[in-house]
């Protein structure tokens, strides 16, 4: 990345598809990437954009909190079972009021113990 960051200087654009994007934000942000494209926003729309903003402004107080408060307790239960990546955006999604369904074979829907974890995280970040 930094190679080519590099070469092509402020011609370089990259918008990826990372699961939990926002974990790797900042470092992006520091390579001269200053976007990414979250998955969270499709279930917590005002998280993924407060946590946005205080990115591009540098608020490491505001990316600390919650980094701590949702993602990385979203990546634990995340990083229980391959594959969760999709199967906890369909939960988030569907725990919020916009089911869309299972997931397909070979992966495997989050558990009723990881939708509750799930559950309890988003209830504790307010309306979205």
């Amino acid at each position: 990345m930094v190679s080519i960051w590099r070469r092509l200087g402020d011609r370089f654009s990259y918008l990826g598809g990372l699961p939990t994007a926002e974990v790797y934000a900042a470092a992006y942000k520091a390579l001269g990437v200053p976007v990414y494209s979250s998955a969270v926003f499709n279930f917590m729309p005002k998280l993924a954009m407060d946590f946005y903003h205080a990115i591009a402004k540098d608020d490491h107080a505001t990316t600390n909190r919650l980094l701590d408060e949702f993602f990385l307790p979203y990546l634990a239960i995340r990083n229980r079972k391959a594959g969760y990546a999709v199967s906890i955006v369909k939960a988030g999604a569907r725990l919020v009021g916009h089911d869309g369904g299972p997931v397909r074979a070979p992966l495997t829907d989050l558990t009723a113990e990881e939708s509750d974890m799930l559950h309890k995280l988003i209830v504790a970040q307010g309306a979205q």
